[in-house]
């Protein structure tokens, strides 16, 4: 029951990142419907250069918004920097395919399992353990996460976020403490 709520929450953070890139819904949907075409160049990962982020001697970290207004960290990823849009909506940790091979982590060839499900029907992918994951002064290991076979994005939610004590907007800086 718990990895089901989880998949729906991470489910619902992507859907809701990729909100910059939607269109409105053409003519014959109701209105309030949801009609994703595709995400934006400005909702697409920044170059891993203009991602600010800044590691402070309190072991806090501090992440400027970028110009598609969200904030992205970068990630240690069993030793491997991985660029993550920070979703504190999301439960998990979801990794796109290429985030998940370059740390070293093995999927499957199809990853048929349904994992969730989305805008556009059931979203698969398969679940993986991840040996160790760091950010600042918070670090773990064997963090369960999901690996999406469609995602072009990884996403860090509260699975991580959560072993910081506190997490604060403002303005256009978010501290991590």
């Amino acid at each position: 029951m718990l990895r089901a709520y989880l998949v729906i929450l991470v489910v619902i953070g992507v859907a809701a990142s990729l909100m910059s890139g939607r269109t409105p819904a053409p003519t014959g949907h109701a209105e309030g419907d949801v009609h994703i075409v595709s995400a934006s160049a400005e909702a697409r990962e920044p170059e891993a250069a203009q991602v600010q982020s800044a590691a402070m001697l309190d072991g806090s970290v501090q992440l400027q918004r970028q110009p598609n207004g969200h904030f992205y960290a970068d990630v240690e990823i069993n030793g491997t920097p991985i660029t993550m849009l920070v979703d504190t909506g999301a439960t998990g940790i979801a990794l796109s395919r290429e985030d998940a091979r370059k740390a070293g982590i093995a999927t499957s060839i199809g990853m048929n399992d349904v994992v969730g499900q989305g805008a556009d029907g059931s979203v698969h992918g398969e679940y993986v353990s991840v040996d160790r994951m760091r950010l600042g002064s918070a670090s773990v290991e064997n963090m369960s996460a999901m690996v999406l076979n469609n995602g072009a994005q990884s996403l860090l939610g509260q699975q991580f976020l959560q072993k910081f004590a506190s997490v604060e907007i403002h303005g256009d800086t978010m501290t991590l403490r």
